[in-house]
Order: structure tokens, then sequence, then C-alpha cells
């Protein structure tokens, strides 16, 4: 054992659990109900996305997708007073942004 980083955080009988393996551990397991709660039941992927969860998707800032839905960059749709995100237009911005940056200068 090396360091702080694997004294053992839970010892169960002979299963002792650092605090390192504990963390990625839980990283997982979040990631694993994160992608479930982004399912609707029965496997089918949400059609409309929170602001959080389309950054999330993005891996950029809430602030910055806000700032995207200002400048009409990325498309949003407003149901009452809560704003949401198609997760198609997510990916129509990734792939004109793909399409943008890999176009030769003219």
């Amino acid at each position: 054992m090396q360091g702080n980083q694997d004294k053992p955080a839970v010892s169960v009988g002979d299963l002792a659990i650092s605090d390192a393996f504990a963390h990625r551990f839980a990283t997982i397991v979040g990631d694993v109900v994160a992608q479930r709660l982004r399912e609707l039941p029965g496997g089918q992927p949400r059609v409309l996305l929170t602001v959080e969860e389309a950054a999330d998707r993005l891996a950029i800032g809430r602030s910055v997708v806000y700032a995207l839905l200002r400048s009409r960059q990325l498309e949003s749709v407003t149901i009452g007073r809560t704003r949401r995100v198609p997760a198609a237009a997510v990916d129509e911005f990734v792939a004109r942004l793909r399409k943008e940056q890999n176009e030769p200068p003219q």
C-alpha cells in the first residue's frame, strides 16, 4: 500500500477497500445510474434534455450551453417555463462543428 490513497477506507471481514477504489467504484456506479436516468422506461433515450443534461453530453458547462442557446447555435424549445434541448439538436450541433472545423480553407 502507498500513502493514504491506498489506506483501507472500509473493512468487511477479509475485504479491505481503499479510498481510491471506493471513489472509482462510486464514479462508475454514478455513471451507470446517470445513464439509466437519461433513458425512458424500456431503454428508450430521452428526446428532450435539460440544459444540465445537454452540458453533460457535450462535456461543457451550463453557462456555455446557455450562451450557445442565446446565440442560437444550439436549438432549444420552451415548454411552459422550462427550456429543453432536443437530443437531436445536440448531435446536429456537434456534426456542424465537425464539418466547419474539417472544411479546407477557401
